[in-house]
């Protein structure tokens, strides 16, 4: 196995540490060694603990009725789930399923471009990102991500991606009374620099998860919202981390009173029972795929392979 984000020379020596059971909060390794797990899987994604047999019978259960169809077609256990998602996310109404967030950011990515298209005559098509934020593992998604060091050496990168800054009041770039609002209004600063008409969305993370867990200082959202209204922005808050309770709400946004246009979320979607992940956006949005059915490019030509998969989302699992 080539394993993830490590370096392999020193197990030309030694064993890498094979995790080999699950229970609870604890796993154990190769050699019997038990540990407390407080990464939730080494990537914050079992929220819900390891040996739940609940899950994996509603699993097993689904594999045999139906494995696989694609979701073009839709399933009975995407439908259900979808309905009780959205019953934990007022002003969202529509569940598109993927298999990774860093394939559900691309998604919501892939919208705000043909929305730029469909409305703006493709001009409205930048996308702005945050310093130290963190939003997939693939080019485009990376041409999104503020951590340096997870990006050097795989550009060039995809075009119309612009940084914004950090808000980490605790290396405050300034001295302010108020760093909330001065750390939003340089995202303002940002669309006006670039041109409020080719700005199409705004991608952050309601905490910055693996770029530091930084909470965001009072007052930084109630800007955020106001500038994306006042221009036109569609706002994404990716949900991959702080998504399905990590932050005490369902969702982390929702401390903050934010209306988001786009919601993507993976890990613990389903706890890392399943590969399933989800882009979950409003009624408005949803409406703007099909207002010329006549014309072939106007809905959203998109698949997820294993969106596809039914046995993700099991709504009994979750209960």
């Amino acid at each position: 196995m080539w394993h993830h984000l490590i370096q392999h020379k020193p197990f030309e020596k030694n064993d890498p540490r094979i995790i080999v059971e699950g229970k609870g909060m604890r796993v154990w390794d190769q050699h019997g060694k038990e540990h407390l797990d407080g990464v939730s899987g080494g990537v914050w994604t079992v929220n819900v603990g390891y040996g739940r047999e609940r899950i994996a019978n509603a699993v097993r259960d689904q594999l045999i009725q139906l494995n696989y169809f694609a979701q073009s077609a839709g399933s009975i256990p995407g439908s259900r789930f979808a309905e009780m998602l959205i019953s934990k996310m007022p002003g969202m109404s529509r569940v598109y399923f993927v298999n990774s967030g860093t394939e559900a950011n691309e998604k919501a990515f892939k919208m705000i471009r043909q929305i730029a298209h469909k409305r703006y005559g493709g001009k409205k098509h930048k996308i702005l990102y945050r310093e130290r934020d963190y939003h997939g593992s693939s080019i485009t998604a990376i041409s999104a991500g503020g951590q340096l060091e997870r990006n050097m050496q795989y550009g060039p990168y995809t075009p119309g991606f612009v940084e914004v800054p950090h808000c980490l009041e605790y290396r405050a770039q300034v001295e302010t009374e108020n760093y909330g609002l001065w750390a939003a209004e340089q995202i303002e600063e940002v669309i006006l620099r670039e041109g409020p008409d080719t700005v199409g969305g705004l991608c952050l993370e309601p905490v910055t998860a693996g770029g530091g867990v930084i909470p965001p200082p009072a007052g930084y959202w109630e800007k955020v919202q106001e500038i994306c209204k006042k221009y036109e922005v569609l706002l994404h808050i990716d949900e991959v981390v702080c998504g399905v309770g990590r932050t005490g709400t369902w969702f982390g946004y929702q401390n903050y009173g934010i209306e988001p246009d786009f919601v993507t979320m993976a890990k613990g979607v389903a706890s890392g029972y399943a590969a399933i992940a989800c882009l979950v956006t409003t009624e408005n949005v949803f409406e703007m795929f099909k207002e010329s059915p006549d014309d072939p490019m106007d809905y959203f030509r998109d698949i997820s392979t294993f969106g596809g998969c039914t046995a993700g989302p099991q709504p009994r699992s979750r209960t």
